[in-house]
């Protein structure tokens, strides 16, 4: 299902906090009189002398050479059109936001208020000194072919349109390896393009370089065939023209082997797709409604193979498997251009990738195990952290191989380990976790449904179908709520004060539970009654819901006693453990006991360590786990490192394999430099920790808290480890966001215990 986009949603998301989505960060220190005068007068004029006396030299003391201006004029805006300079800004914002995310590039929007082609390209040619690359953006046709034309020309940085490059580079990736899965030569297929616009063009003139013939390719436009005969044609348009006597896309369509739809929706009828030849491949690109609806065109054609531009649909076109990979690799040279062979190499990268086997973790993401190559997987995930490092170093050697890199790699080993520290690749645990979610989403109780971002949250989870909500409490209070904020949540509402027979029912499960632990069957009524958190966790341990979330309201232990008491640790464990994961751009961490132990000794340090293994692997991650101390390996004596050591030592004595240290302080285990220099004989030295063990609750919950406020990174948790059922425990105050990673956890963790 497609994500429904609400307006006062996409406005709030933009003015909520910072107006925008990007900001500019210092990459150095600026903390003390020292750090500004070295930043700025009188140290800034060393660097600036050397680059005076050699310019290659601003690479090495300025950012230029990881910096990419998105540059647009807004003349052709998404499918919004000419709306002008100011109104393409957010676009902008989220192209340079996706540049960030996937390739760890950074990027300044510029919108120009200039439609003039010759004066747009001369105010881009002026900013060459500023960037290391330009992307050209959402500019119309024709002028943006003598735009990008003219910059590459002139300038000797990295320049390309993507909406030009970007669709045809994927899409050609995904035409080789439809043809390779159906048989056919690309030189033989007989191609029907629809569209005639800036997409179009660049992808028709790269599948034309790729090996499909001209006189086989049919263009057509909103008047019909674009042909020779025509004399109003522009010299773009003359370029495909045909001789042909046909002149309507259902003549053109007539024993063709492909459709390339980048036009409108819903434009290619059942009726005419039976007409094409056998085996046909339909890329229909229109966005949000394709040139014929999948479903449809599935029903119509059993042989059909199938693409579309939106991701609740096999075989997706989306341009970030190509930009932001492209312009690394040029970057990492400093290529001059991004010329036909550096594109080429990304599109036989992209198809390449495909053929290989998918990792776990992308088909842990996607809930698919049989992610194969084939009619339905033609192109990789674009969650696959495989991208960067087959698509980058490729375009990389291209720009080496054919003239226009100005630096060479020599070592591409390492140069592949840079690409994933750069990227921060451990960023896109979040997106797994709701992509895994997707596939299978589960019945969530959400304990305060009176709070309106609970309500959000549930609207979200059900918008993007992440879960199947079940609201807990006052039905009126809810509903009332529910108008006054607009949402349009369709799922159940259970009131427990109106549930009398349920209220019994659960009654008495709980006082059988603990009816030795000094509790009557009154106490028992009163606590389902009044005490949502009972009641959900009944509602879960009975088999009416498949997860739990609250905590929003209430303190930590008001959520996690019902928990304790009405579902308990696993049977294969003796306690219960809470784990954060911190993220930050440089890497993934994950936090243990943070919530629940006050002061475990080493038997129950072990446990956690044991679980806490467990958890990290059930988020796709090798775990790595320092065991912390305020001593390095019995450095200093006391109850803390002893205990510590002895933890250490039964976890070894368990599990051999596993890689685990400690006792050792939190910034030696952080600093891997550290590690190998004076304590080789680690196994953390050569494997640096992504888990930390903490001695007591005290120094967990500090440092994470700590941590969370001052590092700058994200907090997801308290995940609970070794309950018996799928329970999570939010944080007081959470954000709406914090709430639906919280509720996507939750819902990969009931798919676990189903």
């Amino acid at each position: 299902m497609s994500i429904k986009i609400r307006k006062g949603d996409a406005l709030a998301y933009h003015i909520t906090g910072q107006p925008g989505k990007i900001e500019v960060v210092p990459t150095k220190n600026m903390s003390t009189q020292l750090d500004l005068a070295l930043a700025y007068s009188p140290g800034v004029a060393e660097p600036c002398l050397a680059i005076a006396e050699n310019i290659d030299d601003v690479y090495k003391y300025t950012a230029k050479g990881n910096l990419v201006a998105v540059i647009s004029n807004g003349t052709a805006v998404l499918g919004l059109g000419d709306i002008g300079p100011e109104a393409s800004k957010p676009v902008m914002e989220g192209k340079g936001v996706l540049f960030k995310k996937f390739a760890g590039i950074d990027v300044f929007d510029i919108e120009l208020d200039c439609k003039d082609p010759k004066e747009f390209i001369r105010i881009v040619k002026a900013m060459e000194p500023t960037f290391g690359g330009v992307n050209l953006e959402d500019i119309k046709a024709p002028e943006c072919f003598e735009i990008e034309l003219a910059l590459r020309e002139q300038m000797n940085i990295p320049i390309m349109h993507d909406d030009q490059h970007g669709t045809a580079i994927v899409s050609g990736a995904a035409l080789l390896n439809a043809l390779e899965i159906i048989g056919k030569n690309i030189s033989d297929i007989l191609l029907v393009v629809n569209g005639a616009g800036a997409s179009a063009i660049s992808c028709t003139r790269l599948y034309a370089a790729l090996g499909v013939k001209r006189e086989n390719i049919v263009m057509v436009d909103s008047k019909g065939v674009i042909r020779k005969d025509n004399p109003s044609l522009d010299a773009t348009k003359q370029e495909f023209a045909t001789s042909r006597d046909i002149h309507t896309l259902e003549e053109a369509l007539n024993g063709a082997d492909m459709f390339l739809g980048l036009s409108k929706g819903n434009i290619l009828k059942p009726e005419v797709l039976l007409t094409m030849a056998k085996d046909p491949i339909v890329f229909a690109c229109a966005n949000p409604d394709p040139e014929i609806a999948y479903d449809v065109a599935m029903a119509t054609r059993k042989d059909i193979i199938m693409a579309t531009g939106r991701s609740d649909h096999p075989n997706q076109v989306n341009n970030v498997l190509g930009f932001p990979y492209i312009f690394r690799g040029a970057l990492d040279v400093r290529a001059t251009k991004i010329n036909e062979e550096m594109k080429l190499a990304a599109v036989y990268a992209i198809a390449n990738l495909a053929k290989q086997p998918v990792p776990e973790m992308v088909k842990q993401a996607y809930g698919k195990q049989n992610i194969t190559f084939g009619r339905e997987y033609l192109l990789p995930k674009p969650l696959d952290p495989r991208l960067i490092t087959a698509i980058s170093p490729a375009v990389a050697k291209a720009a080496m191989d054919s003239g226009v890199a100005k630096i060479k790699i020599t070592d591409w080993e390492q140069y592949n380990l840079d690409l994933q520290k750069r990227l921060g690749i451990d960023e896109k645990l979040v997106s797994s976790l709701i992509q895994k979610a997707k596939t299978d989403p589960k019945r969530v109780v959400f304990a305060e449904a009176d709070n309106h971002k609970i309500l959000k949250a549930a609207q979200i989870a059900q918008d993007e179908n992440i879960a199947i909500p079940i609201l807990l409490g006052n039905k009126a209070k809810i509903l009332a709520l529910i108008k006054e904020h607009e949402l349009e949540l369709d799922c159940v509402i259970i009131d427990p004060t109106e549930e009398t027979a349920k209220v019994e029912e659960f009654a008495a499960i709980l006082y059988d539970k603990r009816k030795r632990k000094g509790v009557t069957l009154y106490d028992c009524r009163k606590r389902m009654l009044l005490d949502r958190n009972y009641y959900g966790a009944m509602m879960l341990e009975t088999g009416e819901a498949d997860a739990f979330i609250s905590g929003m309201t209430k303190s930590y232990p008001k959520v996690i006693r019902p928990a304790l008491e009405v579902i308990g640790a696993r049977k294969t464990g003796r306690l219960v453990a809470g784990m954060y994961i911190m993220l930050n751009k440089n890497r993934t961490l994950f936090f243990s006991d943070t919530t629940v132990n006050l002061n475990p000794n080493a038997e129950d340090l072990a446990e956690i360590i044991r679980m806490t293994h467990k958890g990290v692997e059930f988020f796709g991650f090798e775990p790595r786990m320092a065991v912390l101390s305020y001593s390095n390996f019995g450095s200093a004596g006391g109850e803390i490192p002893e205990k510590v050591q002895k933890a250490v030592e039964i976890t070894k004595q368990n599990f051999p394999d596993w890689v685990v240290d400690g006792d050792i302080q939190a910034d030696v285990a952080l600093n891997q430099d550290i590690l190998k220099e004076n304590y080789p004989f680690s196994p953390l030295a050569q494997k640096a920790p992504n888990t930390l063990i903490f001695p007591n609750l005290a120094a967990g919950n500090i440092s994470y808290k700590l941590i969370k406020e001052i590092g700058g990174g994200e907090a997801i948790g308290p995940i609970l480890l070794g309950m018996g059922k799928p329970i999570h425990v939010l944080q007081l105050g959470s954000t709406v966001r914090e709430i639906v990673n919280m509720v996507a956890i939750a819902v990969v963790d009931a798919q676990r215990h189903s």
